[in-house]
C-alpha cells in the first residue's frame, strides 16, 4: 500500500498541496520530509506526538525524515494556536530545551543512516538583517500574510511583528531544506498549514513553479465528547518519563472512551487493517474487556519508552487492582502512588491506632479501633487486626514507604522521613 493510500485509511490526512502529485512521487522514489518542533519546553507531550507518528510511518516505509529542533524559530515563537504573545525564553533555556527535545527524537526515531536530525538554529541565526529584508522580506506579500489564518486570527488582540515574521523563517526552513537535502514534503498540525503553504510559495519563486514541493497536515484530534485530546484533570500528558511517569502514561491510553479506542489504534499504532478491525470487533462485542484499550496502551507505552516500561506498568496495575501491592519494587511504588494521598511518617517503628490517627487516616482512636477490628486496614498488602500491631517503616520498601489501605479502593501512600 502507498504511504498516502496508508494515511487515508488511517484517516491521518487533513489537507495536502497536491494529493495526486504526492501518491507518484512517494511511489517512484524515496522522499525526504520534515517536521519542525520548537524548543518551547523540555519534553514534547501526546499532542505533538500525532504529526510525529505519522513522519514515522514514512521511516518504516522506506522514506527519509527530517526532524527540525527549532531553536532559530523556537526564539521567537509561533503564533499557531495562540491567541496571545508568546514570553520569549532566555537563549539559555532555548539551548537546554534543544537538547532535551534531541533526546526524545533521537529515542523515538532510532539513530540509523534513514533519519536526520537538524536545528534551524544553525542556519537562520547566519542570516543578517539586511539579508533577511533583502532576500526574503521582498519575496512576501504583507497581504497574503494576513490573510493566513494564523495571523489573521490574531489581528483583534494584535500580532508583534516578531511573531509576525515566524512564517517567514518556517518558510526559509522549507528551502534550506530542499537546496541542501532534497526535501519536498513538510508534515504538520492542522494549524501549520499557513506556513507550509507558505513555504511553498517561497520555493516556487525562488526555484521555479515547476518545482516539486509539497504539504500534508494532519487534522486536529478532538474526543468522542468533543474537548480536545491529551488533556487530563493533572494537564498534558508528557513523554518525559520524570514529568509523566510510564504507568501514568500507560493508564492515560488504558482508560480511553470506546468511541475513540479505534480512532487512536489507527493514529498511534503500526498494526495492520486487519489486525484493527478485529480490535473494533472486540469493542463491539466484549468492550468489557477492553482489549482494544490494553493493546493500545502496550504499543504507544512501548513506542514512547520501552518494553520493560510495559511490563512495569502492567505489574502496578495488577498489585493495585488485587490489593498485592507488597510485590511492588520502591521504583514502582514511586509510579502507581504518585498522585495518591500521601502521608509523612517518621522513620520510627509506631502502633497502628496512633499512626491512622497521627496521620488523620481516622478521625479518632474509637473509629481506628473499629475499622482494624473488622479488617478495613492493610498495611503493605496484609490485613491487619491486633490492634496493639507496630509499624516498622524499615522493613519494606527500602524504608521509604509504607502503603496504607481502609476499605476496598482507598490507599494512602507513607513517605517516611529520614
Amino acid at each position: 500500500m502507498n504511504i498516502i493510500d496508508e494515511l487515508e485509511w488511517r484517516d491521518a490526512i487533513n489537507q495536502t498541496t497536491d494529493e495526486d502529485g504526492l501518491r507518484e512521487l512517494t511511489a517512484e522514489k524515496s522522499v525526504g520530509l520534515y517536521c519542525g518542533v520548537d524548543p518551547t519546553g523540555d519534553s514534547m507531550h501526546i499532542g505533538h506526538l500525532i504529526p510525529f507518528m505519522m513522519l514515522k510511518r514514512f521511516q518504516l516505509a522506506g522514506h527519509h525524515p527530517y526532524i527540525i529542533i527549532g531553536g532559530g524559530t523556537g526564539s521567537i515563537g509561533d503564533p499557531s494556536g495562540k491567541n496571545t504573545e508568546r514570553v520569549l525564553q532566555s537563549m539559555e533555556q532555548v539551548h537546554h530545551n534543544e537538547q532535551a527535545l534531541t533526546a526524545q527524537m533521537t529515542k523515538l526515531f532510532g539513530q540509523d543512516s534513514n533519519i536526520s536530525i537538524v536545528n534551524n538554529y544553525d542556519w537562520l541565526s547566519k542570516i543578517s538583517l539586511l539579508d533577511f529584508l533583502r532576500d526574503y522580506g521582498k519575496l512576501f506579500n504583507v497581504n497574503s500574510m494576513l490573510a493566513k489564518d494564523v495571523v489573521a486570527s490574531r489581528l483583534e488582540v494584535g500580532i508583534s511583528f516578531t511573531e509576525f515574521t515566524y512564517q517567514i523563517l518556517q518558510s526559509v526552513d522549507f528551502l534550506h531544506l530542499l537546496r541542501h537535502h532534497d526535501v519536498q514534503l513538510q508534515i504538520g498540525g492542522a494549524d501549520q498549514w499557513g506556513n507550509i503553504t507558505a513555504g511553498i510559495d517561497l520555493i516556487h519563486k525562488e526555484l521555479g513553479s515547476d518545482t516539486k514541493a509539497y504539504g500534508l497536515t494532519i487534522p486536529l484530534m478532538l474526543k468522542a465528547d468533543g474537548t480536545k485530546f491529551g488533556k487530563t484533570a493533572g494537564g498534558a500528558v508528557w513523554l518525559n518519563p520524570e514529568k509523566t511517569t510510564p504507568y501514568e502514561f500507560y493508564q492515560f491510553w488504558l482508560n480511553q472512551d470506546d468511541r475513540d479506542v479505534v480512532k487512536y489504534l489507527k493514529f498511534f499504532t503500526f498494526l495492520t487493517s486487519d489486525q484493527i478491525a478485529e480490535y473494533q470487533k472486540s469493542v463491539e462485542t466484549a468492550p468489557e474487556k477492553r482489549e482494544a484499550q490494553r493493546h493500545l496502551a502496550r504499543e504507544v507505552t512501548e513506542f514512547v519508552h520501552s518494553p520493560e516500561a510495559v511490563i512495569e506498568a502492567e505489574h502496578i496495575s495488577a498489585a493495585l487492582f488485587s490489593g498485592e501491592v507488597k510485590e511492588l519494587t520502591t521504583s514502582e511504588i514511586e509510579q502507581g502512588f504518585k498522585n495518591m494521598p500521601s502521608v509523612e511518617l517518621a522513620a520510627e517503628p509506631e502502633n497502628i491506632v496512633e499512626l491512622l490517627v497521627n496521620t488523620k487516616i481516622e478521625s479518632s482512636k474509637r473509629q481506628a479501633r473499629e475499622d482494624i477490628t473488622n479488617g478495613a486496614i492493610r498495611i503493605n498488602g496484609e490485613k491487619i487486626q491486633d490492634l496493639d500491631f507496630v509499624i516498622n517503616p524499615a522493613k519494606e520498601f527500602d524504608g521509604k514507604f509504607v502503603i496504607i489501605r481502609r476499605g476496598k479502593k482507598k490507599y494512602w501512600l507513607g513517605r517516611v522521613n529520614g
